[in-house]
C-alpha cells in the first residue's frame, strides 16, 4: 500500500500565474525535460488542449527526430492536462485531484522533427474517476504519432 499522506496534490509554480498562451511555468519535472514552459497555447477549452511544442536537443536521437521513449512523455503530460482542463472549465475554484496513469498505448507513424509541432490532447471519455485521452502529434496536416492514454483520478483526503 502506498502511503499518499506525503504527496504534495496542491498547485506547483508550474500551475501558479501562467501567462497567457502558455500551458505551464517551470517547475514540474517532466514539464521542465519537455521544456512545457516554451510551448504556445493554441487552444484551450473543457477536455480539449492544442499545443505547439518544440524538440528540445537532449530528447533527440542521431537522426535529429524526438527519441521514442520521450514520445510517451509528451503523450502523458498533455493527457494530465487534458483532464484538468475539463475541471477548470467545469468550474475554476475546484480543487485538482492527483492523476495517476493506469494505462498507454502509443503508435509512431512518422519521425518527428522539429523545430516544432503540434500536439492535440482531447478528453474521449470521462465516467466516474476515470479518463479517457486521445493525443495526436501532426506535422503540416500529418499524424506523426496518437496515444490513447487511460488516467484515474486520486482523491486526495
Amino acid at each position: 500500500m502506498v502511503d499518499n499522506s506525503t504527496i504534495d496534490t496542491g498547485p506547483g509554480p508550474w500551475a501558479e500565474d501562467v501567462a497567457p498562451g502558455r500551458l505551464v511555468n517551470k517547475g514540474h519535472a517532466p514539464g521542465d525535460i519537455l521544456e512545457a514552459w516554451k510551448w504556445q497555447l493554441l487552444e484551450h477549452a473543457s477536455g480539449l488542449v492544442v499545443v505547439e511544442a518544440h524538440l528540445p536537443e537532449q530528447l533527440m536521437n542521431r537522426q535529429g527526430q524526438l527519441f521514442g521513449g520521450f514520445t510517451t512523455t509528451y503523450v502523458d503530460f498533455v493527457s494530465l492536462h487534458t483532464v484538468h482542463s475539463e475541471t477548470i472549465f467545469r468550474d475554476r475554484n475546484a480543487p485538482k485531484n492527483w492523476l495517476t496513469t493506469i494505462n498507454m498505448r502509443c503508435d509512431y507513424f512518422e519521425p518527428i522533427v522539429g523545430p516544432s509541432f503540434t500536439i492535440r490532447g482531447e478528453l474521449i471519455h470521462q465516467r466516474g474517476l476515470t479518463s479517457l485521452v486521445s493525443t495526436k502529434f501532426f506535422n503540416d496536416g500529418t499524424m506523426l504519432a496518437h496515444g490513447l492514454t487511460t488516467l484515474r483520478q486520486v482523491k486526495s483526503d
